[in-house]
C-alpha cells in the first residue's frame, strides 16, 4: 500500500522560486497543486514533478482574485487530497521611480504581491483550522524589512505580507491552535523576474542585487521551513545583515542606498525595444526557474546551512566555551 504522500500547494509555480520549490518538494515526496498564470510554464513543472514520482495539479489562476484562489484550493483538495503545506510565493514587480509610477501599477503589484498571499493564506486557513492541522509558508524578502530604491511597490507590499504574518500568528497562538505559520526571507536570486519585471523610466536591463543565489536556495529554504518549528527563516548571509543592520542603523542603510541602489539594479546592457513584462499578463512561453545570471549565482548559502544546524552550532559553541574555561582554570591552578 502506497504510503501517503504530503500536498502541498505552490503559488508562482510557474518559474522562478516558485519552479524550483515545487521540484524540492515533489523530490522531498508530495505531490503538489501548482498555481500560477502561466500555462506554458505550469505545464513544464507538472512535467518536472511527475518526473520525480509525484503527483501535479495544474491550475491556470491569477492570486488576485480570490474566488479563483478558493476555487483552485478545492480541486486540490478533490483530486490530491487534503492540503498540508500551502507556500504563497506569486509576484510581480515595477522597477521605477515613485513619481514616474501611475496608481494602476501601485494598485496591480499590491494586489498580487500583498493580496495575493492574504488570498493563499484564507484559503489554507479555511482548510487546515478545522483540521487543526497544516502549515502555511509565506515567500518574502529582506526588502521586508530593508526597503531599497526603484522597487517601492514590491517593497511596500512585502512590508505587509510581514505586518499580516505577525497579526495572524499571534491570533493562531491565542487560540492554541497548531496550525503553523512561518515566512522566508530571501536574498537576491537568478530568477526570470529580471527579464520580465516592468521597467519605467530606464533604459537598461535590471539585475538582482548582488550578491546572487540560485533559486533552488530559496527553494532548499522553504522546504526546511515547511517542516521546522521556525518564526522565520533568513537566507543568505548578506539579507541577514541587511536585515540586522537596519534594525540597527536604518539611517545609514537610507545614504548607502541612496548612492548605490540605482546602478547596482542595472547591468550595461539596454533594454531589448520588443521586451515584454508579466505585470498584467503572463509573459509565453516555460522560462523554468534560472534566469540570465547562472555564472553569476552561488549554487549554496552557507548562511542557510547554519541556520538549519544553529541548535548544533550552539551546542559546539558552548561545548568549546566550556573546554576553553576549563583549561584556563587547569592553567590557573598550575
Amino acid at each position: 500500500m502506497r504510503a501517503k504522500r504530503k500536498v502541498v500547494v505552490v503559488t508562482g509555480a510557474s518559474a522562478g522560486v516558485g519552479r524550483a520549490a515545487a521540484r524540492a518538494f515533489a523530490a522531498a515526496g508530495a505531490d503538489l497543486g501548482l498555481v500560477a498564470r502561466g500555462e506554458d510554464g505550469l505545464g513544464g513543472a507538472r512535467t518536472e514533478v511527475e518526473a520525480l514520482g509525484g503527483r501535479a495539479l495544474a491550475l491556470p489562476v491569477d492570486v488576485a482574485d480570490a474566488d479563483a484562489v478558493e476555487a483552485a484550493a478545492d480541486r486540490v483538495e478533490r483530486e490530491l487530497g487534503p492540503i498540508d503545506v500551502w507556500v504563497n510565493n506569486a509576484m510581480v514587480t515595477v522597477m521605477s521611480r515613485v513619481r514616474d509610477m501611475s496608481a494602476e501599477d501601485f494598485r496591480r503589484v499590491t494586489e498580487v504581491d500583498y493580496l495575493g498571499t492574504v488570498h493563499g493564506t484564507l484559503a489554507a486557513l479555511r482548510r487546515m483550522l478545522p483540521r487543526d492541522r497544516g502549515t502555511i509558508v509565506q515567500v518574502g524578502s529582506a526588502l521586508a524589512y530593508r526597503a531599497i530604491p526603484l522597487q517601492s511597490a514590491y517593497c511596500g507590499a512585502k512590508f505587509a505580507v510581514r505586518g499580516f504574518t505577525d497579526s495572524l500568528r499571534t491570533e493562531l497562538l491565542h487560540e492554541g491552535s497548531k496550525v503553523r505559520l512561518t515566512m522566508v526571507q530571501l536574498p537576491a536570486l537568478n530568477t526570470p523576474q529580471f527579464s520580465w519585471s516592468k521597467v519605467i523610466g530606464f533604459d537598461r536591463h535590471p539585475q538582482p542585487v548582488p550578491p546572487i543565489f540560485q533559486p533552488e536556495v530559496a527553494a532548499e529554504a522553504i522546504v526546511f521551513a515547511a517542516g521546522a518549528r521556525r518564526r522565520e527563516v533568513w537566507v543568505g548571509g548578506f539579507a541577514s545583515l541587511s536585515i540586522v543592520g537596519n534594525k540597527i542603523a536604518p539611517w545609514l542603510a537610507d545614504r548607502y542606498l541612496a548612492r548605490t541602489g540605482f546602478d547596482s539594479q542595472f547591468i550595461d546592457q539596454p533594454l531589448q525595444p520588443d521586451r515584454r513584462h508579466n505585470l498584467d499578463h503572463p509573459v509565453p512561453g516555460d522560462h523554468g526557474a534560472h534566469g540570465r545570471f547562472d555564472d553569476r549565482a552561488d549554487p549554496t548559502s552557507l548562511a542557510l546551512e547554519a541556520s538549519k544546524h544553529r541548535r548544533w552550532l550552539a551546542a559546539g559553541a558552548a561545548a568549546l566555551g566550556l573546554a576553553m574555561l576549563t583549561g584556563a582554570c587547569w592553567l590557573r591552578r598550575k
